[in-house]
């Protein structure tokens, strides 16, 4: 420790605390610590930064924090198993690095909640560009000087060519770019990979400003309170190394601990709901129902074939193949190793009745299980699919208050009627592309679920003993301005108290149509603005894909709108 107190403290070294660290450290005259439960990503640790062994971490108590839920009512009450990186980095120093900003609509949803008019598309893309270098060309929606360094997957396995045309062949469009002016089609896909490794949040945002003299990271830090004056936060208490109890004071404390930390935090600290602070004798600071509530997530499921032909990357993955891929990647930053393999995919509707894509597909030339377990010795490949607006709404609440006890959550999946018929179409939407004559040199059946997998009934059930989590969780301490809005939307402190901020996934209103690494980003990106005090970047002045007829749609009023586009449009923007 350099001092006993900062300006600012961030509880949380990962995807949203780096960047913040980065923007919030460049005034000089502010001194920043941060705070991390893990340790360190250490430079010569394969298991983050080779791409292609992102299973390796999930799951190991060294990376992964291995969260459960509770037994979900609704999935056979099976306890579904959560990853969250335990890591500097946080958890994109584990993902799959797949870079989606969600839906331009995902963002006209956040704006039009009361108090939330900043956070619509347009204010919200001049960050998304302002954190990015897309190497597959810079314009009017996408960043050239970011830091994050984002490369397109080659998709040039004949796997991804026969998708992308069965894609066609069902009715569906390809897209030049599903992070730019119109997301909905199928396309090659962003990764945050450069030059074979994982680029993470640390490695683009902290590592290289590490030297900063009024910059500080403290890892093994595990946050157990945050601590008051009246309700003011002052400080934070800390175990280092999971056995040293130590106190830093602060100016303003800024957690960034991810949708299940960070609520878990604020109600062992005596911000939450009241009832729930009582009955674990928590003292009540401030009582916010809406800490912990309003929780969601994207499930999904692997939809399987087997190939006819020897062309998935299967023998790759094979015990005896990985010595030499290691090799290649450890020498030359090449081959199997520097790659995610979810290289291309793409975002449809499941139905005529919703306006924009609520299904996200990921392709794969291999059919395997994120454990490594596959359905076949031979070749394969699979997609993952499910819907990515689910209705349904869960928590987290803390079971003890030992910061060291994992909370208790619950998701609630599959428990509305909405949301059990969106995955019946979703599974159908799958298997119709799957089987388009694109794939009838290679489609030697399907593996998972199989034939006897048919109706509304049997899908249903195959989904609640199969599905895992997409890794998503979000929207447990929400910005907004209604009696369960956690988050002040204008200055991103917490609602009641002072010197207390939240960035992080827990924050958004609504989860997004996409892997949510890159709308967390850009919170924090747009978050570094508001809690400095600088004037917010201005919002864009660009058209977004309009779904029903294809024509370019720009905000309500505008007069290069085509005739009809009138305010009352504004479901479609």
């Amino acid at each position: 420790m350099g001092a006993d107190r900062y300006d600012v403290v961030i509880v949380g070294g990962g995807s949203a605390g780096c960047a913040l660290a980065n923007r919030l450290s460049a005034d000089p005259g502010t001194s920043v610590l941060v705070l991390e439960a893990g340790r360190s990503d250490y430079r010569i640790d394969p298991f983050i930064h080779m791409p292609a062994a992102l299973p390796i971490p999930i799951g190991n108590r060294l990376y992964d924090w291995k969260y459960e839920t509770d037994p979900e009512p609704h999935l056979n009450d099976r306890r579904v198993f959560h990853a969250r990186g335990k890591v500097l980095g946080g958890s994109s120093s584990i993902n799959g690095m797949i870079f989606q900003r969600g839906n331009p609509m995902d963002y006209e949803r956040w704006g039009a909640e009361p108090g939330m008019k900043e956070w619509d598309y347009l204010h919200c893309l001049p960050y998304f560009k302002r954190m990015e270098t897309c190497l597959a060309g810079a314009d009017d929606w996408r960043g050239g000087d970011g830091p994050l360094v984002l490369e397109r997957g080659p998709a040039t396995n004949p796997l991804f060519g026969a998708f992308f045309e069965a894609a066609q062949q069902a009715g569906y469009p390809l897209t030049d770019d599903v992070n730019g002016y119109r997301q909905e089609g199928f396309a090659r896909f962003d990764r945050n990979v450069h030059r074979g490794r994982r680029l993470s949040a640390a490695r683009a945002y902290l590592h290289p400003v590490r030297s900063r003299k009024n910059l500080s990271v403290e890892t093994l830090a595990l946050a157990t309170k945050v601590r008051f004056r009246g309700s003011r936060a002052v400080g934070v208490d800390y175990l280092r190394g999971g056995r040293l109890h130590r106190s830093v004071d602060a100016g303003r404390v800024i957690l960034c601990g991810g949708a299940i930390n960070s609520p878990q935090l604020l109600q062992l600290s005596g911000v939450g709901d009241e009832k729930l602070l009582r009955e674990h004798g928590v003292g009540v600071i401030h009582h916010l129902p809406g800490v912990g509530e309003n929780l969601q997530d994207h499930l999904e499921v692997y939809i399987q074939y087997a190939s006819k032909q020897p062309v998935s990357i299967a023998p790759g993955l094979r015990w005896r193949a990985r010595p030499g891929i290691g090799y290649q990647w450890l020498v030359h930053r090449r081959g199997l190793g520097a790659t995610n393999h979810f290289e291309g995919g793409g975002f449809c509707r499941s139905n005529d009745e919703v306006d924009y894509p609520n299904l996200m597909f990921h392709f794969l030339p291999v059919a395997i299980r994120y454990d490594g377990s596959s359905p076949t010795e031979g070749h394969g490949y699979q997609v993952h699919i499910g819907p990515m607006y689910a209705d349904t709404r869960g928590w987290v609440r803390i079971r003890s208050t030992d910061p060291r006890v994992h909370p208790s959550m619950q998701f609630n999946y599959l428990s509305t009627p909405t949301d059990r018929k969106e995955w019946v179409e979703a599974v159908r939407v799958a298997r119709d592309i799957l089987n388009q004559p694109a794939f009838a040199p290679y489609n030697d059946g399907e593996l998972s679920p199989g034939a006897k997998v048919a109706t509304e009934e049997e899908i249903l059930d195959w989904v609640r003993a199969d599905a895992e989590t997409a890794l998503h969780p979000s929207c447990t301490a929400k910005m907004g301005v209604d009696e369960m809005a956690v988050v002040d939307p204008t200055t991103m402190g917490v609602h009641g108290l002072e010197a207390l901020s939240v960035v992080d996934a827990s924050v958004f209103p609504f989860v997004t149509n996409g892997n949510i690494y890159a709308p967390v980003m850009m919170v924090a990106e747009k978050a570094a603005d508001l809690i400095a005090g600088n004037t917010p970047l201005p919002a864009a002045d660009v058209p977004y894909y309009r779904y029903r007829d294809g024509t370019p749609l720009y905000p309500p009023g505008d007069p290069r709108n085509a005739a009809g586009d009138l305010p009352g449009d504004e479901e479609q923007r």
